[in-house]
This record gives C-alpha cells, sequence and structure tokens, in this order.
C-alpha cells in the first residue's frame, strides 16, 4: 500500500518549480521550495503570488484558500531545509550537469528514504539516479507547464526504481488531482516525444518556404482543432528549451526526425528565443507578452486573393459526403450551382440529403425557412459533365483514385469554358497530375475542403508548378465568400496538415509497437498533457486505418524518409481487416461497446 507523503520539497522556483510547488500546497501538503539566492528566492514567490492572484481574480480561489497556500510554503534559500523531507522534486533548468550536482547534494542531506524526483522533460532519468547512493528512490514527475493548470504527470521509473516508490508517487499524483502515466525512461517520455517530433517538422516546413508561419499554424488549428499552431507554440514553449529537447531526444534515438532543423539553432543564437524575449517565430509587444505585433513578414490581409478571376457561377462533379458538403456551402456562399453524379438516382439523393441538412438547421434556429428555399433554388443536379461548359468555377469531389481524376479531367479541360478554373478536393493525390491530364494545366489548383464541409473551416489552396497566379488567388476569393480560412501551399505529397498530422500518428503506432506505453495512456497524455482534442488512436480509428495507411504511404513514397515509413502494426490491423470504427475494429474495439 502506497505511503502518505506530507512534507515536500521542490528545489528551483522557476515558472515550472514555483507552479509544482503551488499545486503541492493546493491539496494540503508541506512544501519547503528551495532556490539557489535570496532573488531568485523572490522572484519563485512572486510566480506563485502572480499566479494565486489570478486564480482568486477568476473566482477558482478565494482569498483564504490563497492565504492557507502560502502558510504551507516554506521558502528558503538553502538545500539544507530539505533534511525532514519525504519527497523532492528537482526543477532546475534542463542541463544534466546542474541537476546531478543537486541530486548528488540532496543524496548526502536527505534520509535514506526520501524519494528523489526530477522534472526533467528530456534528460536521462536513469543518469541522474546513479550520481545519488539510492538509484532505487529516484524517478521522474514530470509536469506540464503551468502546473496549477495541467492535469498531466508523467511519472518516469527507471529500471531500478523500487515498485513502492513507483506507488507513492502514483498516489500522491492522484491526491493532486493529476492524471498520471506511467512510462519508462526514454527521451521525451511520450508527450514530448510524440510532440516535439511534430514541431520539428513544422519547423522544417517553414524554413524549407513550403508555407507560411500563419498558414502552417491556422492550418492545424483549424485542420486538427489543435489549441495553438506549432510555431506559435515553439514561441511559448522557448527556442532554446526545444533545442535541448529535441538535441537529447536526437542524441539517444538517433532518428533523424527528431535533429533540430538548422533555423532553431540559428534563432537560439541569435537571441530570437520566443515569446520570452519579445521575438521568435513570430515578433511580441514586448519580450513575455503573449500579443502578436506585425513586422515584415505579416502578410497583408486579403493580399493573397488580389487579381482573383470573376466566379459567379460554380459546378461541382460528385455525389458522395464530401461532394454534397460542398455543394451546400458552395449555394451557401450565394453561387449559382449545378452538380454532375453518375446516375439520376444518384442526383436525387444528393438532393433529398441537401433538403435534410437545410431542415435540421431550420429546426435548430440557425436558418431561415426563406434562406433555406433560396439556397436550394441555386442547385441544380445532372448527369452530364456538358452541363459545367458555362461554369466560371468547377471543382471535383470524386473518388480518390488518380486514374478517375485524371479521365475526369481530361473531360473538363475539353468542356470548360476558356478561362474557367478548375480545381480538384484531393486530400494526398498529385495535383499536377489532375493538372496535366486537363491540357490546361496554368487553370488547374488544389482546393482540400475538410470533413465535413459545411463545419469545418479550412480550405488548403494547393499550387502546382503550373498554377497561374490568378487562379489561387481566385480560389482565396472564393473561400472568404464561402466564410472559410484558405492557406496557401504547394504541390506535394500530405500538403499541410496530412503532412504534419500523419508522421505524429505513425510515431503513436511505432511507441505503442515498442510496448512503451498503451494506447489509453498515449491518448491520455496528448489530450491531457498537450490539449489535443482527440489521442492518437481515437483519432486513427475515426479516421480509418486504411485510409491514414494510404496517405502515410504516399508520404513515405514522396519524401524517402525512413522515418515516414508505415509503422508495421498498422500494416498488419489492415490486412486483417481492422480499419477502425467503421469495421467495428480498430486499436480499439468498438463492437463490444
Amino acid at each position: 500500500m502506497a505511503r502518505e507523503l506530507n512534507e515536500v520539497g521542490v528545489v528551483g522556483l522557476g515558472t515550472m518549480g514555483a507552479g509544482i510547488a503551488e499545486v503541492l500546497a493546493r491539496a494540503g501538503l508541506s512544501v519547503t521550495a528551495v532556490e539557489v539566492s535570496e532573488g531568485a528566492l523572490a522572484r519563485g514567490r512572486a510566480h506563485v503570488e502572480q499566479s494565486t492572484d489570478r486564480a482568486v481574480a477568476r473566482g477558482k480561489l478565494d482569498a483564504a484558500e490563497r492565504d492557507a497556500i502560502f502558510e504551507r510554503i516554506r521558502f528558503s534559500s538553502s538545500l539544507e531545509d530539505l533534511a525532514d523531507a519525504e519527497l523532492v522534486i528537482e526543477a532546475v533548468p534542463e542541463r544534466m550537469e546542474l541537476k546531478a550536482e543537486v541530486f548528488a547534494e540532496l543524496d548526502k542531506i536527505c534520509p535514506p528514504d526520501t524519494i528523489l524526483a526530477t522534472n526533467t522533460s528530456s534528460l536521462s532519468v536513469t543518469e541522474l539516479s546513479v550520481v545519488t547512493g539510492r538509484p532505487s528512490k529516484v524517478i521522474g514527475m514530470h509536469f506540464f507547464n503551468p502546473a496549477p493548470v495541467m492535469k498531466l504527470v508523467e511519472v518516469v521509473q527507471t529500471v531500478v526504481t523500487e515498485p513502492s516508490v513507483v506507488e507513492d508517487v502514483e498516489a500522491l499524483a492522484e491526491r493532486l488531482g493529476k492524471v498520471d502515466v506511467t512510462i519508462g525512461d526514454r527521451a521525451g517520455f511520450i508527450a514530448n516525444a510524440l510532440l516535439f517530433g511534430y514541431l520539428n517538422h513544422a519547423v522544417a516546413m517553414y524554413e524549407n518556404r513550403y508555407a507560411s508561419r500563419e498558414d502552417i499554424d491556422a492550418a492545424m488549428r483549424l485542420g486538427c482543432g489543435l489549441p495553438m499552431g506549432p510555431l506559435a507554440l515553439m514561441d511559448l514553449i522557448g527556442i532554446d528549451t526545444a533545442y535541448e529537447i529535441l538535441d537529447t531526444m536526437y542524441k539517444q534515438s538517433r532518428n533523424r526526425l527528431h535533429a533540430p532543423s538548422p533555423v532553431i539553432k540559428q534563432m537560439m543564437t541569435a537571441g530570437l528565443l520566443g515569446r520570452k524575449s519579445g521575438r521568435g517565430f513570430y515578433s511580441y509587444a514586448e519580450p513575455g507578452s503573449a500579443e502578436v505585433v506585425a513586422d515584415e513578414r505579416t502578410p497583408t490581409p486579403g493580399g493573397a486573393a488580389e487579381g482573383a478571376r470573376d466566379v459567379r457561377t460554380v459546378g461541382v462533379v460528385g455525389s458522395g459526403t464530401m461532394a454534397t458538403g460542398i455543394i451546400e456551402v458552395v449555394a451557401k456562399g450565394g453561387y449559382d450551382v449545378v452538380f454532375v453524379a453518375r446516375a439520376t438516382e444518384k442526383v436525387e439523393a444528393v438532393q433529398k440529403a441537401l433538403a435534410k441538412s437545410l431542415d435540421k438547421q431550420v429546426v435548430r434556429g440557425r436558418l431561415e425557412e426563406s434562406a433555406r428555399e433560396e439556397i436550394l433554388g441555386r442547385v441544380n443536379g445532372t448527369t452530364s459533365l456538358d452541363d459545367l461548359a458555362d461554369r466560371d468555377l468547377v471543382i471535383e469531389a470524386v473518388v480518390e483514385s488518380l486514374p478517375v481524376k485524371e479521365a475526369l479531367f481530361a473531360n473538363l479541360g475539353e468542356i470548360a469554358k476558356p478561362g474557367a478554373v478548375l480545381a480538384t478536393t484531393t486530400s494526398s493525390l498529385p495535383v499536377i497530375e489532375c493538372a496535366t491530364a486537363s491540357g490546361r494545366p496554368a487553370d488547374v489548383v488544389g482546393m482540400h475542403f475538410f470533413n465535413p464541409a459545411q463545419v469545418m473551416k479550412l480550405v488548403e489552396v494547393v499550387s502546382t508548378i503550373s498554377t497561374a497566379p490568378d487562379v489561387a488567388a481566385t480560389i482565396h476569393a472564393v473561400s472568404a465568400k464561402l466564410g472559410k480560412h484558405a492557406v496557401s501551399c504547394t504541390d506535394r505529397a500530405g500538403f499541410i496538415v496530412n503532412a504534419l498530422l500523419f508522421p505524429y500518428l505513425n510515431d503513436a503506432v511505432k511507441m505503442l509497437e515498442a510496448h512503451y506505453a498503451t494506447a489509453d495512456d498515449i491518448d491520455a497524455a496528448m489530450k491531457v498533457g498537450c490539449g489535443y482534442p482527440m489521442g492518437p488512436f481515437e483519432l486513427l480509428d475515426v479516421v480509418g486505418l486504411d485510409v491514414s495507411l494510404a496517405i502515410e504511404r504516399e508520404l513515405y513514397t514522396e519524401f524517402r524518409e525512413p522515418g515516414f515509413a508505415p509503422a508495421p502494426l498498422l500494416e498488419h490491423l489492415v490486412t486483417a481487416g481492422y480499419l477502425g470504427r467503421k469495421t467495428g475494429r480498430g486499436f480499439r474495439d468498438y463492437a463490444s461497446r
């Protein structure tokens, strides 16, 4: 049975250490908080004061509770004051030699049964444990920033950590109201190992000028529902901190995807450390401010739509879920729409689905009855591609098969009037193949909507090497009229969202495959620790494992990056027919629920 820890210490009162001390005191523990000097101690105390004052202002704490927190924290500049602690949590800067020095000192001062925990986010807990005479009593206790708010704690055991120590720390995490995941000692643990590979990939995308910082960040927020874009998150974490974590992960994994992008080191050397220095990937009002201010790289509002061709009429080819959603969105945007389906019954099915969707919105009070009639009046269905001859813009939304799309674009190239824009909604196939098949490649562009099109705000505007600038501008202008947020990129596998999302999902599968953590723990780490709306395995099961595998194969084929090779476990599940929710079984079994 786990022992109840009541006398605890925290060494290091930066943002993280001060937050940890506050969390412990809030839970009723007696805390000794130690810093290296009186000045650092004053700054640490100020961190706790600011945090608790904010909580009082927001009604999360009352004044008496705040005062009680301070009564439970003893501030000290001497490690000797930790002589009675049952647990000490180290939260000094992320440098191995500094942490090792602290652990060696604590080993001399604290009783033999005192647990020594490190809040490291990436360094080896095992290496720290061996500088002490009690490696079996050393453990990782990785809180997330800000500690009073974030619910996740990664409990990191080494190969010699005593099971009773793990139990004690797990029980403490529960008492603190945290969600704990217990894992082995590996660089990055769960959350950072998955998060920083993704962040590094986003930095490389920006460094290669594939897409702007604003478009990369908007794509991941709007396309994946993430709380922050990757480059804004890098600025929040700190460019120097990110470099240290990536460098540590690379030295241990030798995975090229963890090798810090060169621009990260350049920014660190130049002092562009993110929010704390006032400038990183973005510029801020002042050091420490969250307010982004315009700089020389800030795009002109509406600039991407300048020079657009005039679009009054739109054609949509397709009758599936995606095509039906696009027809609704375009008609709602005020455009006259002709859609083409393969058979009369398909035309009728689309019209019924559209009417049903609009009826639902009327019932919920989101749409006026008169608006419903106007929208339906703007939509006409047909089985003949020839009926698209007068359209200003034609959007293809047929099955994700290159031969099918190429044949369609060959027909559209002949049928569409001169100057008409031809767009494909492909999520993974090369747009240039459709463009070449059309015989008029300058008029062809990618217009990748996200599912469901009626809800998702993002559109990826994909220009090939042949796309005319005014054609890309046209899609930006149309997207704005449809109430969508358009982002620009060039024709490369995965575009922005899938190119960043699927390697991250693949890394999660590899982590599971290596028996490092369970699917439940990995999902919990990313949802609770990083604020993701879904864990990677939940998301894979929703997307479909077959769809995910197809996208990962496209990415691997294009980039030839060993780290992008689909995890064998994903291949095996697809071969077995376990495709996710749609078949009742994927990474989880849904049939029995």
